[in-house]
């Protein structure tokens, strides 16, 4: 490993390896801070992980603690060569798309593979060359994170000392996840805090029901389908927080809906009983998380058709005030889209 290593600042306190640290968490909040002591990242929609180098070799961990090193040994690779003798560094796992926004499906893709398009944002450092640097403010222990990985494929999140309103602004405005906002000289203090706060980019948008699923005779949610072009593609799947009278009542709306194939162009692995894409379901949602939905038929004509039959795409059907006019609108619940891995 290249030398010479960076040596701790004041504050960092001489400490044996501490193993797993419980992550700093950010506090949800409605309103990006603005003024002086916050600096403000960004906010990626990817897997939260913290990397250990200790003795030359390199463990993951996820943010449960669970090691994940075999999963992510992309990471391990790029990760051994850090310039630290030991290190405890904490992060998030990304694929980097070309528009440079960050989509979780896509990560979540890339590790049923040994991916090695991943790649680690690193935005904090615990630990470096047995010193604890918790206590140390975080303007400094960023300015050592820089410097230790700058030889490496980890990236690092730059702190933009800027109108926390206008990141905001811009990051929503980009399709980006959101922002988190962190006290410039805050320490790292593990659970829920108030000196790091987040706040995602909320978004809309209508999506066609495909079909729906059934544990035994329990309701087990719905899937969901993006018009791309010509093609209905797979866009996830809702399956929390439907009460029980939702659930009867979409199950009732949809069984005279019923065929035999699937309706997507290309067919998914997931089991299920399929429908007609005509019954719709507008979500909002923050990066991968749908926060609610409502969910609509549409039976009206256009031009003699339904709208179905004119070619409409599901947000052109809700645009379309023939359509609009015969919409009814039924509550989902408050729903999640289902994750394969551990969320954060």
């Amino acid at each position: 490993m290249p030398d010479p290593r960076p040596k701790p600042p004041a504050g960092g306190i001489k400490a044996t390896y501490p193993g797993f640290i419980a992550p700093a968490l950010a506090t949800p909040i409605g309103k990006v801070p603005s003024g002086e002591r916050w600096v403000h990242e960004i906010k990626f929609d990817g897997y939260r992980v913290q990397v250990h180098l200790r003795d030359a070799a390199v463990k993951v961990f996820t943010r449960r603690g669970n090691d994940w090193t075999n999963r992510f040994r992309k990471i391990a690779a790029d990760a051994w060569h850090i310039n630290a003798g030991s290190a405890i560094i904490d992060g998030e796992v990304v694929v980097p798309p070309k528009n440079g926004t960050t989509d979780f499906p896509v990560l979540q893709n890339e590790l049923k593979g040994r991916s090695k398009k991943i790649v680690m944002v690193a935005f904090d450092l615990l630990y470096l060359n047995g010193y604890d640097l918790r206590k140390v403010p975080l303007f400094e222990r960023k300015a050592l994170l820089n410097k230790i990985i700058a030889e490496t494929d980890i990236q690092f999140s730059e702190s933009f000392e800027v109108d926390g309103a206008e990141m905001y602004k811009h990051a929503c405005k980009t399709g980006l996840e959101g922002v988190v906002s962190k006290v410039r000289n805050s320490r790292y203090v593990s659970g829920r805090i108030n000196d790091w706060v987040k706040k995602t980019c909320a978004q809309r948008e209508t999506l066609s029901i495909a079909g729906f699923a059934l544990d035994g005779n329990k309701w087990d949610g719905l899937y969901l389908a993006r018009q791309k072009g010509k093609e209905l593609v797979y866009a996830g799947k809702v399956d929390h927080g439907f009460d029980t009278a939702s659930a009867k009542d979409l199950q009732a709306r949809l069984k005279p809906l019923i065929r035999k194939t699937q309706p997507y162009s290309k067919k998914i692995a997931h089991p299920g009983i399929w429908v007609e894409p005509s019954l719709l379901a507008e979500i909002e949602y923050t990066g991968r998380n749908l926060r609610r939905a409502r969910c609509a038929i549409r039976s009206s004509r256009a031009s003699g058709r339904t709208c179905d039959e004119a070619g409409m795409t599901p947000d052109k059907r809700l645009q379309d005030p023939h359509c609009a006019d015969h919409a009814e609108w039924r509550g989902c619940g408050q729903s999640r889209f289902r994750l394969d891995l551990e969320d954060e």
